[in-house]
């Protein structure tokens, strides 16, 4: 396993599931290594996130999300900002070269908007950034070059954040990112992730704002195939939110953590 926490696959299709549940079959490719290109961009990645804490997704120890994070160089310092998609490793194998060009240029238009960036790869040491981010990408080799580079393979992320699982922690991996998000910015008293009456995972949001009274939530997540899967797809197709009330042992564990 490197030090991304992604283990090497030998080369075969092979399952990959979780109890959500979901199963697909992931095509045939190379038993993965790190590139020289790669261990660069996370040297980087780790130097610049040195300059951002407290990191909004927590404190290191660091997982590399190739998740299209653009780290630009402001008057006030170093800004991660994220650019339209990013290419986990595996999916460079399907995608167009053209199609990835137009993230690169995305990329390059925002890049440039901030003068100093470049340069301040040179400073730590990242020697390729204006090269990768000046080359059209016309084949497989230019997207695997921006696959492992610092315009693509830059977020850094805690595992709880990145591949967590609950209840050790909600990942983009698993979870729809604008849940996972709040976890971000919510009140550390509120709780996000709670059980539901069949001992599975779902997402909950107040519904009136802090101190007022109203201990009401909202279901934003339901573990397919529960009661209360059932119950929020139905609002859904109404057209509605599904609330519970504050007496609801979901309301309840979301707030439990408040005096």
């Amino acid at each position: 396993m490197s030090d991304t926490g992604v283990a090497a696959t030998p080369s075969q299709v092979h399952p990959e599931h979780e109890d959500m549940p979901w199963t697909i079959d992931v095509g045939d490719h190379a038993q993965r290594t790190d590139s020289p290109g790669y261990v660069r961009s996370r040297q980087l990645m780790i130097e610049l996130v040195k300059t951002c804490q407290p990191w909004s997704f927590g404190p290191p120890p660091y997982q590399d999300h190739h998740g299209g994070g653009l780290w630009v160089k402001s008057s006030g310092g170093w800004l991660l900002v994220l650019n339209g998609a990013g290419l986990e490793w595996s999916s460079q194998f399907c995608a167009d070269p053209a199609k990835v060009d137009r993230i690169r240029q995305a990329a390059k238009t925002i890049v440039d908007a901030f003068p100093d960036t470049i340069p301040g790869y040179e400073a730590l040491g990242y020697k390729e950034g204006r090269q990768i981010l000046d080359t059209p990408i016309s084949d497989a080799a230019g997207v695997a070059t921006w696959t492992d580079s610092i315009f693509n393979a830059s977020v850094p992320l805690p595992a709880p954040a990145h591949t967590g699982v609950l209840p050790q922690g909600g990942g983009y991996h698993h979870y729809p990112k604008p849940i996972v998000d709040i976890e971000t910015f919510k009140h550390d008293d509120f709780t996000l992730f709670v059980t539901d009456g069949e001992g599975q995972p779902a997402a909950v949001a107040p519904v009136a704002p802090r101190g007022s009274g109203d201990s009401r939530v909202r279901v934003l997540m339901a573990t397919p195939g529960t009661k209360l899967y059932a119950a929020h797809r139905q609002a859904h197709d109404a057209a509605q939110p599904l609330v519970l009330p504050g007496s609801h042992p979901l309301a309840q564990q979301a707030f439990s953590l408040q005096k």
